[in-house]
């Protein structure tokens, strides 16, 4: 006989054909009802993936085919809104995000959490409403570079929403800020899932003009449980300029393409004579992205960092603090955002 855990881990062997992941582990499955013979499953998907919507419903079909029991599978799309702004927070449905920024990095060691914590502080010392969502379950570092107390938790309002710490002029959350220091996160997939929704969606963010997200090195599942969860208006790379950086940068460049998530542009970090130079603008030329500049190597940057004092506000007229500008400002340039002192208009 049939039943609901027969039909999931039948749905554990489909793939999504753009995430190249089991439609399970991606948290699509919604819903799985069976009665008086016909199965009824719903799937939450995207509004920018609904191309692939026969696509997923002919795999589903093929693979319960031979349910002897089965009369009819009705496959149903549930649409989540991920377009450029979360659902609205304020109690009058006014207050939104308008603009949702992955940070990401292939790999570990390139300095991308110091991009963007201090990429938040640029875009905020242009005009601009910032909150910076640290997407880093395992190492949440931005708590740290903020300098953020390590006893502050976040509360809660009316709504029982979380409202985000605010720091430096930005509005943030992390684990780091609802784990106690130094005990270790040791969660699976699903739960991974559930707290990068739980960001996304119970954070009482308000209006922010952009929401950075600093996500994990790689292509794993924070990553995946992002583009399910909220519609990016697009990535910045963050890349040194040694080869092999540049290679597994180009495979995070690849995932963002494969997902439909537009590459905004590439950042070459810890730039100078001890990892050399270029390498960064090389990758951007060739995968025809904007290069968004180059971030000396600096060790004012990680006292900084290590301080909970950003480069950006403590020394703004150092090099590396006025090239966290240039990125920032050619960020807002790549979303057509004009810069004033009011954010976004």
């Amino acid at each position: 006989m049939t039943d609901t855990h027969t039909l999931l881990d039948i749905l554990r062997t489909v793939e999504d054909p753009q995430l190249k992941r089991d439609i399970v582990s991606l948290g699509m499955v919604r819903d799985i009802q069976i009665r008086d013979g016909y199965a009824h499953i719903q799937l939450e998907l995207a509004m920018n993936a609904e191309g692939i919507r026969e696509d997923l419903k002919g795999r589903i079909l093929e693979k319960t085919r031979g349910l002897a029991d089965i009369k009819e599978v009705l496959v149903e799309f549930l649409k989540t809104s991920r377009a450029h702004s979360l659902e609205p927070t304020g109690p009058d449905g006014h207050e939104n995000v308008r603009f949702v920024i992955a940070v990401a990095s292939g790999k570990g060691g390139v300095g991308k959490t110091t991009v963007a914590v201090n990429l938040s502080l640029a875009l905020r010392s242009l005009g601009f409403t910032v909150g910076l969502m640290d997407g880093d379950i395992y190492g949440p570092n931005v708590p740290l570079m903020l300098g953020v107390d390590p006893g502050k938790r976040p509360g809660l309002n009316e709504a029982q929403r979380i409202v985000p710490i605010e720091a430096q002029g930005i509005r943030m959350i992390s684990m780091g800020v609802l784990v106690p220091a130094g005990q270790p996160v040791v969660w699976r997939g699903p739960k991974l899932h559930g707290i990068v929704s739980q960001f996304v969606r119970q954070v009482e963010w308000g209006a922010l003009d952009f929401l950075i997200v600093d996500l994990p090195p790689g292509t794993g599942d924070v990553q995946l449980s992002l583009v399910q969860n909220v519609s990016l208006s697009g990535a910045v790379i963050v890349t040194t300029p040694q080869e092999v950086a540049l290679m597994d940068a180009c495979k995070a460049i690849a995932m963002f393409e494969q997902t439909k998530v537009p590459v905004l542009g590439m950042i070459e970090n810890m730039t100078g004579e001890v990892f050399g130079r270029g390498g960064g603008r090389r990758a951007a030329l060739e995968y025809k992205i904007p290069y968004l500049g180059e971030v000396p190597l600096d060790a004012k940057i990680r006292l900084g960092g290590d301080s909970g004092e950003p480069v950006v506000t403590a020394h703004p007229d150092s090099p590396a603090a006025l090239a966290f500008l240039k990125a920032a400002g050619m960020l807002a340039q790549a979303l057509n955002v004009p810069i004033h002192s009011g954010g976004v208009k």
